[in-house]
C-alpha cells in the first residue's frame, strides 16, 4: 500500500515510489506536543503551502500575532520574529498538488527552515492528504488540539471531511460552504412578475418544480442555468458510496451521477442550458454572469458569490438575490493541515486554533469577506443580524439567513482519494455526449480510459445496471 499512497501523492507529476519518509515518526521537534510533555524550541520559518492568497489575507487580518507582511505578500513576520513564508502555486492543471507533493516527499530530509509546516487542501482532494497510511497530515490530537472540545462548534460534516477512515481528524477549516441559488432580479421580475426570494424559492424548491420553472424561463427567452456543470455538485453531493472504496481499485459510478447525466442531456436538449457554455471557470461561463447574459441563476456557496459572481458582474449593485436551492449541497472548503515533521508544532497549533476555533476571529472573517464560517453559534447570530450582514451586492439581503438552514442539513458524500479526478473527468467525458459529438457508450468508454490514465493503479469502472 505504501506504493499506492506515493502514487496518489505524485499523481500530477511523478511516477509512484516509496514515501521517502513522509510516513516516518515525527522529528524530535515535533515530539512532545501531547499533554504533560515538554515543548521543544520552535523553528524560525513557518512554511505554508496554498494555491491563492485567501488564507494568507484572512490570517493577516485576524491573527493577533502578526507584526507585518512584505509588500509582495510572500513573507509575514510575527511578533516573536518568526517568519511565515507563503508558498503559492495555482490550482489549475494540478500544479499546486504537484509542487506540494514534491515537498512532502522531501519532508523527512529537509532542513528545518525548509520543512512544510502547514498546507491547505480542498474538499475535492482533502481525502488524499488525510489518508492515515500516507501520514502527511498530523492528527490534530498530536498537536494538543481536542476536536471534541476545541472544535465543538464546527459543523459536523466539515469534521468528517477532515478525518481519515478511522475517524481521526487531520485538518480543520474556517469555512463552511453550503450552497444557494443566486438569481438575477431583473429576469425574475420579467419572467415571474416578482423578485421576492420567498416566492422564487417556492419556484425552485425541488427538481420537479425547477423543471416547470425552467419551461417558463425558456418561454421568456432565458436559460435557467448556464451549463450542465452548474448542477453537478448537487447530484455529486448525494452519492451514497465513494467513487473508490478504501483498498479497492474499482471506480463505482453512483446512480446519482447517472441521474445527472440523464437530466443534463434532457435539460440541454430542452434549451434550459446555454449550449455555448461548456463547463465552468472558463471565458464563456464568466461571460454568462454578465449583464448581457440570458442566464437566470447560478448555484453558489458564499465564496462563489464573492470571488466569482461579483468579479464577473458588470451591472449595478443589487441586481442579484439569493434563495434556497432545489436541494441542499456543499461546494468547496479549504482545509488547514499540520504537516507531519513540522519543526513549529506550537505555532501551527496556535494558528489552527486562532483561524478555525476562535469565535471573535471567525466573526471578523464573516464581516469582512462574507465567508460563511465554520461556527454554528456565530452563523445563527449572523442569520438574525441584518444590520451587519446586509449585502449591497444582493440588494440588501442577508445571505446568511439562507445559508444557515442549508448548512444544518448538509450531509457530506463519502469521500475518496480519487474524487477530484473522477469529478473532473466524468464531466469532461460526458460534455461531448451532451453536445452530440459522441454517443453515450463512447462517452463511457472515454471516461474509463481517462480515469485509468490519470490513476494507473485503478483497474476498472463499474456502471449502474
Amino acid at each position: 500500500m505504501k506504493k499506492k499512497v506515493a502514487s496518489m501523492l505524485l499523481v500530477a507529476a511523478m511516477a509512484a515510489g516509496a514515501l521517502s519518509g513522509c510516513g516516518k515518526e515525527p522529528d524530535a521537534q515535533t515530539q512532545g506536543n501531547g499533554a504533560g510533555q515538554p515543548e521543544m524550541p520552535e523553528g524560525k520559518v513557518i512554511n505554508i503551502y496554498s494555491w491563492n492568497s485567501e488564507f494568507s489575507q484572512r490570517l493577516q487580518d485576524v491573527y493577533p500575532e502578526v507584526e507585518k507582511t512584505s509588500k509582495d505578500g510572500t513573507v509575514t513576520t510575527l511578533k516573536d520574529g518568526t517568519e511565515i513564508h507563503w508558498i503559492t502555486n495555482p490550482n489549475q492543471d494540478g500544479v499546486y498538488q504537484q509542487k506540494l507533493d514534491e515537498a512532502l516527499l522531501k519532508q523527512a530530509d529537509a532542513e528545518a527552515d525548509d520543512k512544510v509546516d502547514i498546507f491547505l487542501s480542498e474538499t475535492d482532494y482533502v481525502n488524499k492528504y488525510t489518508d492515515a497510511e500516507a501520514d502527511v497530515a498530523m492528527p490534530l490530537v498530536d498537536l494538543g488540539i481536542d476536536p471534541e472540545k476545541d472544535l465543538a462548534d464546527q459543523y459536523d460534516f466539515t469534521k468528517v471531511t477532515a478525518s481519515d477512515v478511522n475517524g481521526v481528524q487531520r485538518a480543520s477549516t474556517w469555512q463552511c460552504c453550503p450552497g444557494l441559488l443566486v438569481y438575477r432580479r431583473d429576469i425574475a421580475k420579467e419572467a415571474f412578475g416578482t423578485d421576492d426570494p420567498v416566492t422564487i424559492g417556492e419556484k425552485v424548491k425541488d427538481w420537479d418544480t425547477m423543471k416547470e420553472t425552467a419551461k417558463e424561463l425558456k418561454e421568456k427567452g432565458y436559460y435557467t442555468f448556464s451549463s450542465y456543470a452548474d448542477t453537478f455538485r448537487l447530484y455529486g453531493n448525494s452519492i451514497g458510496q465513494p467513487w473508490v472504496s478504501p483498498g479497492e481499485t474499482t471506480v463505482v459510478i453512483d446512480q446519482k451521477i447517472m441521474d445527472w447525466i440523464n437530466d443534463s442531456k434532457e435539460w440541454l436538449d430542452a434549451g434550459y442550458f446555454d449550449k455555448t457554455v461548456k463547463g465552468q471557470f472558463n471565458d464563456d461561463w464568466n461571460k454568462a454572469m454578465g449583464s448581457k447574459s440570458k442566464v437566470f441563476a447560478f448555484l453558489f456557496p458564499a465564496w462563489g458569490i464573492d470571488f466569482t459572481l461579483k468579479k464577473n458582474w458588470d451591472g449595478a449593485e443589487g441586481e442579484w438575490a439569493v434563495t434556497n436551492p432545489p436541494q441542499e449541497y456543499n461546494w468547496g472548503g479549504s482545509y488547514i493541515h499540520a504537516c507531519t515533521g513540522t519543526d513549529n508544532p506550537q505555532h501551527v497549533k496556535d494558528i489552527i486554533l486562532a483561524m478555525t476555533a476562535n469565535e471573535e476571529n471567525l466573526a471578523k472573517i464573516s464581516e469582512k469577506y462574507s465567508d460563511y464560517t465554520n461556527a454554528k453559534t456565530n452563523m445563527k447570530k449572523a442569520a438574525e443580524n441584518d444590520k451587519v450582514y446586509a449585502s449591497k451586492f444582493l440588494g440588501g439581503q442577508n445571505a446568511f439567513k439562507y445559508f444557515t438552514p442549508v448548512a444544518e442539513k448538509v450531509v457530506i458524500a463519502p469521500l475518496s482519494a480519487y474524487d477530484q479526478g473522477c469529478v473532473e473527468l466524468i464531466q469532461n467525458a460526458f460534455s461531448d455526449y451532451f453536445q452530440g459529438q459522441v454517443e453515450f457508450a463512447k462517452a463511457k468508454e472515454n471516461f474509463e480510459t481517462a480515469i485509468i490514465e490519470r490513476y494507473p493503479e485503478l483497474t476498472k469502472v463499474q456502471w449502474p445496471e
